[in-house]
């Protein structure tokens, strides 16, 4: 049998990363592709990257065009664009190290636009990053039942989320009826590709990074399941984990302005490590959703290393000059477009 690796008991002081408060109204995300020129357009869907052997391969091909564009110059001003985002990310990721035998995905939102950008479409154990999940289910379940959180479930919500301590997670894992709980609120959520633990090895819930996005648009995100109070809840915790878990996809932000919460586990079966990473970041004054999973690692150390490079390339695509010249040329997301997924191959 296989446990979640040891949380974090002790609290200490630490300073406020909560950020700023969230600007925009939430769109669905969808991915966008911009041409050299700065064309741009949206589309429900794009192709997804593949892992192989331990690297992501390149994204397949483009959607169809959308409905409406007639003639070859509407096809291919449709077509060009699809390598935007996705094609900057895929760049910017190419200078990644990736070991052998380990694998990495990641996925980012721009919760001012709606635009996002994925690469890689592998399944990978949550580790403690379930523990956001975890409370955003219980959550969702205290709404449904028109109470607030007990004093002893903000204990161990508290405990869980800022300090990664896993007696408290087992408690709550419980309290939410443990795979069928979590389960069925990620249903609700729209999570479409994540699987419970077994029993009580809630650290071994599968899933995918446009999942975790999905999630993170729950917590983030105007339009989600949760109440603004739930919402408001969560965001602070995650903004308040304790120092020595100051890494991952905060590494991408431009100062103390993010929320997260990071997971790592290693695998008794094979010695490599689970190192994943999720939450928002601020750069430049705009909010980014990130999450960086990874597994294969041969340390801790080179998985952190790993998901905090991701990360960086992720909201690169965002950032760069030719990026900002893209997103300032970006139509607005259409509020009633789907958000884009993935699973794995």
């Amino acid at each position: 049998m296989e446990s979640p690796a040891p949380g974090h008991h002790r609290r200490r002081p630490r300073p406020c990363r909560r950020g700023r408060p969230l600007r925009a109204a939430f769109v669905c995300a969808v991915l966008v592709g911009v041409t050299a020129t700065g064309t741009a357009y949206l589309t429900a869907r794009t192709g997804s990257a593949r892992t192989v052997s331990g690297a992501v391969s390149s994204p397949s091909a483009p959607a169809p065009a959308p409905t409406g564009t007639s003639g070859r110059a509407g096809v291919e001003a449709v077509r060009e664009p699809v390598a935007g985002r996705t094609a900057l990310l895929a760049t910017a990721m190419g200078s990644v190290p990736v070991a052998a035998g380990a694998a990495v995905s990641v996925a980012v939102l721009d919760l001012d636009s709606g635009q996002g950008a994925g690469y890689g479409d592998g399944v990978f154990e949550t580790a403690s990053v379930v523990k956001v999940d975890i409370l955003a289910a219980l959550l969702l379940q205290a709404q449904d039942a028109g109470r607030r959180l007990t004093a002893r479930e903000r204990t161990y919500a508290t405990a869980m989320i800022e300090d990664s301590d896993n007696d408290s997670a087992s408690a709550l894992w419980r309290s939410i009826g443990e795979a069928g709980g979590l389960d069925a609120a990620n249903r609700r959520f729209g999570l479409t590709a994540t699987s419970g633990g077994d029993g009580t090895l809630w650290g071994l819930t599968r899933t995918t990074s446009a999942d975790q996005l999905a999630l993170l648009k729950q917590v983030f995100g105007r339009k989600s399941k949760l109440s603004a109070a739930s919402r408001a809840y969560l965001q602070g915790l995650m903004g308040g984990v304790a120092d020595d878990q100051d890494w991952g996809v905060s590494a991408a932000a431009d100062g103390s302005a993010w929320a997260l919460k990071n997971g790592w586990l290693p695998r008794s079966t094979t010695g490599l490590w689970v190192v994943n990473s999720i939450g928002r970041v601020t750069v430049g004054g705009d909010d980014y959703l990130v999450a960086a999973l990874s597994h294969g690692n041969a340390t801790k150390e080179a998985g952190i290393s790993l998901v905090e490079a991701s990360a960086r390339a992720a909201v690169s695509v965002f950032t760069t000059p030719a990026a900002a010249a893209a997103r300032s040329a970006a139509p607005s997301a259409p509020s009633s477009a789907a958000p884009s997924s993935s699973t794995a191959g």
